[in-house]
């Protein structure tokens, strides 16, 4: 059983609501930034450690439908900070907006009680968003993974449509 199915630790999960909403207002805020300054690496990394609290905090109550878009979020962010292409950039701010959206909309149904979270929420113009945007980056290597261990390393086009595949968008 995981703290979402357990009545005990109702509160737990609702703090957990609580200090992800304003994780969430953080991410919204460096969005706004990166809408003013899309190649600025500083903000990008920001947005990577916001979003991977969100899921590391996730995994631990066991919102596994948050982790995996999270993790899709993340694969995102480390792309787009690999990018100079201004516009691509604009484009990638705006589908990270309706990233937020998401992850508010997620939240609330699990401030609700909803095991779910993605119950009720249409999200084919996002998924199509998504893949439109896996086909950008299916060439993009992390090169903040290759600095560290001399090697190349990119998240392939397969495994970001895995991350998609695994939302059932």
């Amino acid at each position: 059983m995981n703290l979402l199915d357990d009545p005990s630790m109702k509160e737990i999960v609702l703090d957990f609501c609580r200090e992800k909403a304003a994780a969430l207002k953080q991410m919204a805020e460096v969005l706004e930034q990166l809408e003013k300054d899309p190649i600025n690496a500083k903000e990008w990394a920001q947005f990577a450690q916001l979003i991977d609290g969100i899921r590391g905090s996730a995994k631990s109550i066991g919102a596994l439908e948050l982790v995996q878009l999270c993790e899709l979020t993340k694969a995102i962010g480390q792309k787009s900070s690999q990018i100079s292409d201004a516009p691509l950039l604009n484009v990638v701010v705006a589908i990270l907006f309706d990233t937020v959206d998401l992850l508010n909309n997620m939240i609330s149904n699990l401030q609700e009680g909803h095991s779910h979270i993605l119950a009720d929420t249409d999200t084919d113009a996002y998924a199509n968003r998504l893949k439109w945007l896996s086909s950008k980056f299916k060439d993009i290597e992390q090169s903040s993974v290759a600095a560290k261990t001399g090697k190349k390393v990119s998240i392939s086009k397969n495994s970001f449509d895995n991350l998609i595949a695994n939302l059932n968008l």
